[in-house]
């Protein structure tokens, strides 16, 4: 009999499993009759009964029998824009009516209009509008956000944006990776002075940000509305230089090289993807960069170039699932929805799209030994639905409640 002292804080049983450990080779790495315990922070056993060291209820303080549900690692939200001032639904007006994501772009709207919006708010302020759209993600089951910054574009609220994403996790006990995403777009008041701006943005903003500890990860819009291959480039070996994962909008509105690029650094990924070619696939393939999808934005600006699916499966990257959340192009506040809309549009099966919220979304946050699958070791962090087949994540169109959800260990 286990003491008090050995006892794991919980025992989980009357599960069906998915680990989405591919080491089990059975479709999302499903092991009937397993149990799963937790102490701290960690998973401590998956395992079946005559594993246990003790009794059921000599095993763990708090035994939870869940019914027969399914059991999940807690999903993770990959690429997020969450933090921001204001809405844009008028573009989404302008859209309807014929305007181009460029047209609005070059007019003063899209990023930048967001930008001016959200400096002008407060970081209480700034808090107070992103809970809503985080509490949302959390409710369905997302244990693990990635929050950017880009609608500062200069110092102060760059800052104010990544400060805000660290809160954010403290309020509601997600984990919280920030990434800076400093070349997200031309700030009007450096419309002639280009040069200046990136300097700024490379040398000078990015290792103070990093230096007070908010900056997880590097990130850049190269595009031709954007940011240029070598000011990409100048941005990521400086990132490289402080010891920063990269990841890139890479290829979404034109191939402009942007997955390759990600791929030359050892990105953790590449991002929109949708037209990214052969050769940076095999690139991706070779440096383990991640292709995060991204069907939300896919949907809202009603693209019809899909990502190349069959290369990336044919190569073995790995392809993770997004919702993408941002004011302008993909106002979505449902992971399980983008996950639905990742086999509709792209075509993925259910299993790679539930794998694109969990295992594959971990790497892509460089996670992977963290994160994502149900395993000894791994953080503590599940989730239970009521659905009698993991498909079921990705058939409905929304309204999945789980049944539980642990963050680090704690029920939530």
């Amino acid at each position: 009999m286990k003491t008090t002292s050995d006892r794991w804080d919980t025992l989980i049983h009357n599960a069906r499993v998915a680990t989405m450990d591919p080491a089990f080779g059975t479709p999302y790495g499903e092991v009937p009759g397993v149990m799963v315990g937790l102490s701290g922070r960690q998973i401590v056993f998956v395992g079946g009964v005559d594993d246990l060291p003790a009794s059921i209820e000599d095993c763990a303080t708090h035994q939870v029998d869940l019914r027969g549900h399914w059991l999940f690692p807690g999903l993770i939200d990959c690429h997020t824009h969450l933090v921001f001032g204001g809405q844009r639904a008028q573009e989404f007006e302008q859209r309807l009516n014929g305007a181009s994501y460029e047209d609005i772009a070059r007019a003063g709207g899209g990023i930048v209009s967001t930008v001016r919006q959200t400096r002008e708010q407060s970081e209480t302020e700034l808090l107070a509008s992103a809970l809503p759209r985080a509490k949302a993600l959390a409710a369905e089951g997302v244990c693990t956000l990635e929050i950017k910054s880009g609608y500062g574009l200069d110092f102060d609220t760059e800052r104010k944006m990544l400060r805000v994403a660290r809160q954010l996790g403290t309020e509601l006990g997600i984990d919280v990776r920030t990434t800076y995403l400093g070349l997200h777009a031309l700030p009007p008041e450096y419309r002639q002075d280009r040069a200046t701006y990136v300097d700024l943005a490379i040398d000078q903003w990015l290792p103070a940000l990093h230096a007070e500890g908010l900056v997880d990860a590097v990130d850049a819009f190269m595009e031709g509305i954007a940011f240029t291959a070598a000011e990409t480039d100048r941005l990521f070996a400086r990132a490289q230089a402080l010891g920063l994962p990269v990841k890139l909008h890479a290829d979404q509105l034109s191939n402009g090289g942007g997955a390759a690029l990600c791929a030359r650094y050892r990105g953790l990924s590449a991002d929109h993807v949708e037209y990214t070619d052969a050769f940076a696939v095999g690139a991706m393939a070779a440096a383990g960069t991640v292709a995060v999808l991204l069907p939300g934005s896919f949907y809202c600006l009603r693209e019809t170039r899909l990502p190349p699916i069959d290369s990336f499966r044919r190569h073995g990257v790995p392809m993770a699932v997004s919702t993408d959340l941002n004011p302008g192009t993909s106002p979505l506040r449902s992971l399980l929805l983008a996950a639905n809309q990742a086999c509709t549009l792209f075509r993925l099966t259910p299993e790679e799209a539930i794998a694109g919220i969990t295992r594959h979304a971990a790497q892509a946050l460089g996670l992977a030994d963290r994160k994502g699958r149900i395993a000894v070791g791994l953080d503590a962090d599940l989730v239970a639905y009521p659905i009698s087949q993991p498909a079921e994540l990705c058939y409905w169109l929304g309204g999945h409640q789980p049944s539980a959800t642990w963050r680090a260990g704690i029920r939530t």
